[in-house]
């Protein structure tokens, strides 16, 4: 009864894991994430990240371009920053929707809470792991980081 249990369980995680992108609609202009938004005062992230130099949080629209999802189910996805090798992470409210893979490349409109936040070794891991990183470099990971953190409401592709 145990091993059928365990089975069963097993048989269902994989499931989950191989249908998670399923039944997210194409990332296509006018697509939309979660709370439905529109794009009308929304900043650039340069412009986001000017602000956080001065304020502790941000709440708004931010327009940047997307250059990561969450491999495993689109829990995430991370924005492209001028001129730095690391993206900004944004997460979405209490996991309540995900994205799809072929949002990479595009541009999107979210809306939520940005605000610099201190994250953890075993956090930065689990983030580069969820990214599709080499045991390798998440090995290389051995250091808190402060960085710019987003939770978003919902997300709209724009282009």
């Amino acid at each position: 009864m145990k091993k059928l249990f365990s089975f069963f369980v097993c048989l269902v995680a994989l499931t989950t894991a191989v249908l998670a992108q399923e039944g997210i609609a194409p990332a296509k202009a006018g697509v939309q994430y979660g709370k439905v938004i529109t794009s009308k005062n929304a900043i650039s992230v340069q412009k986001l990240e000017n602000t956080l130099k001065s304020k502790k949080q941000f709440s708004g629209k931010i327009e940047g371009e997307v250059v990561g999802v969450c491999k495993k189910k689109g829990c995430f996805l991370t924005l492209k920053r001028e001129g730095q090798t690391d993206p900004i992470m944004v997460r979405f409210k209490d996991y309540g929707y995900f994205v799809p893979a072929d949002l990479v490349g595009k541009t999107v409109v979210l809306e939520g809470n940005a605000k610099v936040k201190k994250l953890s070794v075993k956090q930065l891991q689990h983030n580069a792991e969820d990214a599709g990183k080499s045991a390798a470099e998440i090995a290389k990971i051995t250091k808190p980081k402060t960085d710019i953190n987003i939770v978003a409401d919902g997300v709209l592709v724009v282009k």
